[in-house]
């Protein structure tokens, strides 16, 4: 994975702005247009009373700015969060450094609904969901039970997933023009995250993600339990909600790849990094998972969708290079692992 992502061992504008910036947006084109495309006076005194000269100098500008808006949205990353999930998730998103920010770094997403934004093709980060999320985040008291970025708010400004969380990491124009994506269990695992790269050219723009649900395996030794009911997402006292990486768990450098321990060589997988990858084989386990982890596309649009459905139809998913139904299922059921290795499959 490209490394001016977040580090993978440690683990900004709401709604109403990217509104504003729309309507700004729409109203320059229709003012440009006025003016660029009609003979007529422009209904100002102001602009009518230029000499043509600046009459002139003014349509160049304007024209300009229509160019510069216009490519602006040409080269901008759709990216559709999509929820699946029973239950409403807040996703939260993170740029990495030197990277340009977005029009929100936080929101909540209902269940069954998706939502879809904009991202400079230039853009890399991470994003998650937060769950089982309550308190009133206009006061700044909004706290969530996984995946919380501490901020108080719906907005993260700037601050990432406090472990555990499943995270979807991107690198957009990154090497040789493509973009880098993976799903990482590196900071632990909160839910399902399902990556489909949507009309990509180059690399292999294949879909990733992690599809079953880890916490009822989860090892004792890793599993976070809720320590509170929680109605919204009626989850009772001493349910498994998340399952830490060892790493976060017994803050090891053997388990970190940190101190003596920060190479491929000295650093190899783990019982626990494996038991990750088994149940996920196509997600990061560990920091040095990249060869079967990080996938490429080039130029694609991106749908990310929390507790994908056992299997993806066309229907959810529409036109896409390589069909979902290629990652790791059974029998179109979604997989529980017990703990001592066992694999149970339900409902259909």
């Amino acid at each position: 994975m490209e490394n001016n992502l977040p580090s993978k061992k440690n683990g900004i504008q709401r709604n109403k702005k990217q509104t504003i910036l729309n309507w700004k947006t729409s109203f320059i084109t229709e003012f440009f247009l006025i003016i660029l495309f009609t003979n007529s006076p422009f209904p100002g005194k102001a602009f009518h009373s230029l000499t043509p000269l600046f009459q002139s100098m003014a349509r160049i500008f304007f024209f300009f700015l229509f160019l510069s808006l216009s490519s602006q949205t040409a080269l901008a990353a759709k990216f559709r969060l999509v929820n699946k999930c029973k239950h409403t998730v807040w996703p939260g998103l993170l740029s990495g450094a030197n990277s340009p920010p977005l029009p929100t770094t936080g929101f909540s997403l209902s269940s069954g609904k998706s939502r879809t934004l904009h991202f400079p093709r230039s853009w890399s980060g991470r994003l998650w969901a937060r769950t089982l999320c309550s308190g009133n985040p206009s006061a700044g008291k909004m706290t969530c039970l996984t995946g919380d970025c501490a901020s108080g708010k719906l907005e993260c400004g700037g601050a990432g997933a406090i472990p555990p969380a499943t995270l979807a990491e991107f690198t957009l124009n990154g090497a040789n023009g493509l973009d880098f994506y993976d799903v990482s269990l590196v900071d632990g695992y909160n839910l399902p995250i399902l990556i489909v790269p949507l009309g990509g050219r180059g690399g292999d723009c294949s879909p990733t993600g992690c599809l079953v649900d880890i916490n009822r395996a989860c090892p004792r030794e890793l599993s976070v339990a809720a320590a509170r009911g929680n109605g919204r997402g009626k989850v009772g006292k001493g349910t498994a909600v998340a399952c830490k990486s060892a790493c976060e768990a017994f803050g090891d450098p053997r388990y970190c790849c940190s101190e003596g321990y920060n190479t491929p060589d000295t650093c190899p997988p783990s019982v626990y990094s494996l038991f990750f990858k088994e149940a996920c084989p196509r997600a990061y386990s560990y920091a040095y998972d990249d060869k079967t982890s990080t996938f490429t596309c080039a130029s694609a649009d991106y749908i990310i969708v929390f507790c994908p459905p056992p299997y993806t139809s066309l229907k959810l998913l529409g036109k896409r290079r390589v069909m979902a139904g290629e990652l790791p299922l059974v029998n179109k059921t979604m997989m529980y692992l017990h703990s001592r290795g066992s694999k149970v499959s339900t409902g259909r």
